[in-house]
């Protein structure tokens, strides 16, 4: 299978999982050891400021921590729009990458804007390959807005929207489909 570096991964209507229903991952790699990304429609209750202040000047005063996914949710993990690319310690969208290692704010410079994140999603060699097989996962192309969204809350409704088709009449279902 081809890498799905900088794609997006839907969760399908069958993933129940609380980890990951209605998210969607941005993968950040992919490739024969396994795949790890972050979710990105999950803000947390709490802002970057309060839970990590040493990488509070990387975003707005006000944004939140997002929970990337259940995968070592203590370690703070950046995404970043970087000026100079090459900055990234791993790019995977155009200009967006992530930070690697620690991070000392001060001496990144040139990033228009940073989404913090509490852990990852990861998986191990072929799993992500048999969970597209079971239909779990959707994958579509990432663009820089679905990275950055205002409303990340609305981000799986707008993607599969934009995939149209089936896809589209999936974001009308109710979260609880036996309410309907």
């Amino acid at each position: 299978m081809e890498t799905l570096r900088g794609q997006l991964l839907i969760a399908g209507p069958g993933l129940l999982d609380p980890n990951f229903r209605r998210t969607i991952v941005l993968v950040g790699e992919h490739n024969d050891e396994g795949a790890l990304g972050v979710v990105l429609n999950r803000p947390a209750p709490v802002t970057v400021a309060e839970a990590v202040p040493p990488l509070a000047e990387l975003v707005a005063p006000e944004d939140p921590l997002f929970v990337g996914g259940p995968v070592q949710p203590q370690s703070a993990v950046v995404l970043a729009e970087f000026d100079e690319p090459e900055r990234a310690g791993l790019l995977v969208l155009g200009r967006i990458g992530f930070i690697l290692g620690e991070v000392d704010p001060s001496s990144l410079g040139g990033i228009r804007r940073a989404r913090v994140f509490a852990g990852h999603a990861g998986w191990g060699p072929n799993q992500l390959e048999d969970e597209l097989e079971q239909s779990a996962w959707i994958p579509e192309p990432a663009l820089p807005a679905d990275v950055f969204a205002e409303d990340a809350e609305a981000l799986w409704r707008s993607v599969l929207r934009r995939k149209g088709g089936g896809a589209a009449l999936m974001a009308t279902m109710p979260f609880d489909p036996s309410t309907n």
